[in-house]
């Protein structure tokens, strides 16, 4: 899609019941850093961007700072809370987030990491800390009212795909729409998923540790699903959680249905 932004897709052309999800209007992606002079010309003239959304932390941001796009605004929302983490002795430097590919492997052995690989998602879900930031997210989705906006993250597969999950909630999409978006991110990474599980198992790791390349290098479909499980045994629906965690109700949803369907 892009010739510099890797893991990007446009929601648009989405089914959901009778309608459609307009093209060109919401993009989720990777990091903008390494956008070139032809992205850049693309988001400005083909989808006439007007709101980026980067859901990193200040620190990630600042190691891997995204290309200035003329006409859009940028707004930063770190969806994860690392108060605690940095509190603890269980902080990942920034760095090892940055270049995780190289140090995946030993990580996958140690039970702190596996542990953090299956507890991201529910994180994201539980946290009142990362609900906020998506309540703004979705607020400031449906304030734009023209051209399109773009969320992403570091490798615009975890706290992207959760940022998709809830826009394609709000508009209507059923759990199995929401979960075939977010394993789409496995199509980008899977070469070097592969590789890296090869390098594990050669280590002698088993299921336990492929599964931690799997969710920090690809995406977890099984942790995901728990995640939504968890949504649904809390709030009903995707759309029960934004009404009572991020006060995004009824009535904002038929206007982003109205907005983004067709």
């Amino acid at each position: 899609m892009f010739e510099g932004i890797v893991n990007a897709r446009d929601l648009g052309g989405i089914k959901i019941g009778n309608k459609t999800v307009k093209h060109g209007l919401l993009l989720r992606t990777a990091h903008l850093h390494d956008a070139t002079d032809g992205d850049v010309r693309r988001l400005v003239e083909d989808f006439r961007l007007k709101r980026i959304f980067d859901f990193r932390s200040v620190p990630e941001a600042s190691l891997q700072p995204d290309r200035p796009i003329p006409g859009a605004e940028s707004i930063t929302l770190p969806t994860l809370d690392l108060s605690r983490e940095q509190q603890s002795e269980e902080a990942i430097p920034e760095e090892t987030w940055i270049d995780l590919s190289k140090h995946i492997v030993r990580l996958s052995f140690m039970k702190m990491f596996q542990e953090k690989g299956r507890a991201l998602y529910p994180s994201l879900v539980l946290s009142e800390f990362s609900q906020l930031q998506y309540a703004s997210f979705m607020a400031l989705i449906l304030e734009t009212e023209e051209g399109a906006v773009l969320w992403h993250c570091s490798q615009g597969k975890d706290r992207t795909g959760m940022g998709a999950a809830l826009v394609l909630g709000a508009l209507g999409a059923d759990r199995a729409t929401i979960i075939r978006d977010f394993d789409r991110s496995n199509d980008s990474y899977r070469p070097l998923v592969e590789k890296l599980c090869a390098d594990v198992r050669a280590a002698g790791g088993g299921e336990e540790e492929v599964e931690v390349v799997r969710a920090f290098m690809g995406v977890s479909v099984k942790n995901f699903n728990h995640a939504l499980d968890l949504i649904d045994a809390n709030w009903g629906s995707v759309q029960g959680y934004l009404e009572e965690a991020m006060a995004f109700g009824y009535e904002d949803c038929l206007r982003l249905q109205r907005r983004y369907l067709e």
